[in-house]
């Protein structure tokens, strides 16, 4: 990845939520523009505050897709990452904005 361009591995959505309640949302229902989590597989020279093996919250409409050897994949960059979560967190609850 070149300057401060993400490659991001998507979760696959499932077609179905629940509420709170354990009411099923069919996918069909629009509720409002979604963010989505993904995994940083690659990371661009001037990328700062995130590293490759990091979740991050994104907004996948508007970002471009790439599929590569049958995965689908995220380019972005870094600006446009509103959290990370890491596993292992470094300081407070592990979600920094």
């Amino acid at each position: 990845m070149l300057h401060d361009r993400l490659l991001v591995r998507t979760v696959p959505d499932t077609n179905e939520r629940r509420s709170s309640a354990g009411l099923v949302i069919p996918d069909t229902v629009k509720l409002a523009t979604r963010m989505a989590w993904g995994e940083v597989c690659g990371a661009g020279t001037s990328v700062r505050h995130v590293k490759t093996g990091d979740r991050v919250l994104f907004d996948p409409e508007e970002q471009g897709e790439v599929e590569i050897n049958g995965e689908r994949y995220v380019i972005l960059r870094e600006r446009d990452v509103h959290a990370t979560a890491n596993e292992s967190p470094e300081r407070g609850t592990g979600l920094y904005l």
